[in-house]
């Protein structure tokens, strides 16, 4: 491939599947990710973490921080602070309880997957450092589900900081994936204090760097990629900082966007609305 977008083999026969019947289309799950951002001398840089190859979806693919919604996420238990769960169903297009949901989520799961949380004792702080046994044993719990979000918060006195996150673009997975998403993208600034960890059970690697570098890393293909990643890598190379780019999110578009496969002068054309570059004109009689 000219550049690292990923795409699996599997992809033109199970977009064939799809077409002639064959294949029924799961029901996306919902999902949240955070793209956070920090500043640095040259400008903002995100923090970027490579899936292990060990992983059934997007193995060794460059992605944020993220996941599907716990089902205990929309407990309204949660501790809450910032705009209220209307105000986000709204902004999200979902009904209230989803919005909470997603919102949780993407605290949730940018805790477990990199050690940062949104969360502070009261409406107008934030922790300042994650790190000690505690805080890990607590990460730990999360990952297995042996501790829901609102019990955490809980007890650990704290409040979820939705007012920390700026909802980015929403993408769902391809109708023809055995295995689909439909996930919202948020920008965060890395709280003042803390830092990033280095052992995500899902990844390994992580790595600060700057949008515009990761882009042009992908472009080379030394970067694999799911085209929702490297499409709201583009847009965050526009902002000169992380303040502008949590400034610049509530101007942005959530329109889903989702995979569209047709049949077009012998070939299956594999495209994404508003996103040419990630095209694929596909041989009907061959298999990529």
């Amino acid at each position: 491939m000219s550049n690292g977008q990923w795409y699996p083999p599997e992809w033109p026969d199970r977009i064939r599947a799809l077409a002639a019947g064959t294949l029924t289309a799961a029901t996306p799950r919902r999902a949240a990710t955070v793209m956070l951002l920090r500043n640095a001398p040259g400008g903002p840089e995100v923090h970027m973490l490579r899936r292990r190859t060990s992983m059934a979806f997007a193995a060794g693919a460059y992605a944020y921080p993220g996941g599907g919604v716990d089902p205990r996420d929309d407990d309204r238990q949660v501790r809450w602070a910032g705009p209220t769960r209307q105000t986000w169903a709204e902004r999200l297009g979902v009904p209230e309880k989803d919005a909470q949901a997603i919102v949780c989520a993407a605290v949730r799961e940018t805790f477990e997957e990199a050690g940062v949380l949104l969360a502070g004792p009261t409406p107008d702080t934030v922790v300042d450092d994650t790190t000690g046994e505690q805080w890990q044993a607590d990460r730990q719990a999360l990952i297995a589900r042996d501790l829901s979000f609102a019990e955490f918060l809980e007890q650990r006195g704290l409040v979820l900081r939705s007012d920390l996150l700026g909802a980015w673009a929403r993408w769902i997975t391809p109708e023809f994936e055995p295995r689909r998403y439909d996930t919202w993208f948020f920008a965060a600034a890395l709280p003042t204090g803390q830092r990033t960890s280095d052992d995500s059970s899902e990844a390994d690697r992580t790595v600060w760097i700057s949008p515009g570098q990761a882009a042009s890393a992908y472009d080379r293909g030394e970067l694999t990629m799911m085209p929702p990643t490297i499409a709201t890598l583009r847009t965050l190379a526009a902002y000169g900082s992380a303040h502008d780019a949590l400034a610049g999110a509530a101007g942005r578009d959530l329109t889903p966007v989702l995979a569209q496969a047709r049949l077009e002068a012998g070939e299956l054309v594999l495209s994404w609305p508003g996103h040419d570059e990630f095209t694929k004109h596909i041989p009907t009689g061959g298999s990529n």
